[in-house]
């Protein structure tokens, strides 16, 4: 039986994280200003989730953002809502697939805070699209 070695998760997450790192906005402060050197599991935790709060605060922002813009349009306006509750339920049951390999140890909530963060991020700007939508494009919500 081969052991346990967590090294490859931690190099795993460790890429994940670094990459995470370029999503959030450079002048986040962190409550730890410690993130930049987090070298214990628990560490690493925390900074994975308080980098996706920081991410989920902009998703509402930009959400709010395109329902200001839609209220005029009760139609489109609930199939934004529609959408993002869609969103929200892909996007749960996607991080815990993601996070599924390392189920029951102590990097899976930082797996699925990365995973949160990223696709999180990823729709962020989406909204943002379709909320500056240039006059004549098609695929904006109206």
């Amino acid at each position: 039986m081969t052991p346990y070695w967590p090294l490859s998760i931690t190099m795993a997450s460790f890429s994940r994280l670094l990459g995470m790192g370029l999503l959030v906005s450079s002048s986040m402060v962190t409550a730890d200003e410690g993130c930049d050197n987090a070298s214990t599991q628990l560490a690493l935790t925390e900074c994975s989730a308080q980098a996706y709060q920081s991410v989920d605060g902009e998703l509402n922002e930009a959400y709010q953002m395109l329902v200001s813009k839609l209220e005029a349009s009760p139609a489109t306006l609930e199939k934004l809502r529609e959408a993002q509750r869609a969103w929200i339920t892909f996007r749960d049951a996607e991080c815990a697939l993601e996070s599924s390999g390392v189920e029951g140890g102590s990097a899976q909530p930082m797996i699925r805070n990365e995973c949160l963060a990223s696709l999180t991020k990823q729709r962020t700007e989406k909204l943002r699209e379709h909320a500056h939508c240039e006059e004549g494009d098609l695929s904006c919500p109206r």
